[in-house]
């Protein structure tokens, strides 16, 4: 169908589809970029959430360093001050069996703590 001018006219109903066309491929864009921002923003918090709890299991383990220095410590004080052979191998076997005590106790609160972090990553 020609124009006017000479050139060759579109119809109408092809514009309408054009603009229909159109309309649909703004909607499923904006709605494909309101889905990527929200995946980003969740994959933001679990990064986040992870951050936070691997930094909260670093000061849990500090605190075990801590803990297991201060205990060597009073463990070699002790030893100082040991009269005899005997009281030597008492504190030892006392510090030795508080130690297991302790690590044992700690490595079931990291791994407590990994755990939660862990679930927190999942959901």
């Amino acid at each position: 169908m020609a124009d006017d001018s000479g050139g060759y006219a579109i119809p109408t109903e092809m514009r309408v589809l054009g603009e229909r066309g159109l309309e649909q491929a703004k909607i499923v864009c904006a709605s494909f970029l309101a889905a990527a921002e929200r995946a980003l923003n969740r994959a933001d918090s679990r990064v986040t959430a992870a951050r936070s709890g691997a930094k909260e299991v670093g000061h849990l383990a500090w605190r075990f360093v801590e803990h297991h220095v201060a205990a060597s410590f009073a463990f070699a004080e002790k030893l100082a001050r040991a009269r005899d052979a005997r009281e030597i191998i008492d504190l030892h076997a006392d510090y030795a069996g508080s130690q297991i005590a302790a690590l044992s106790e700690q490595a079931k609160a990291l791994s407590r703590q990994v755990a939660e972090l862990a679930n927190q990553a999942v959901h």
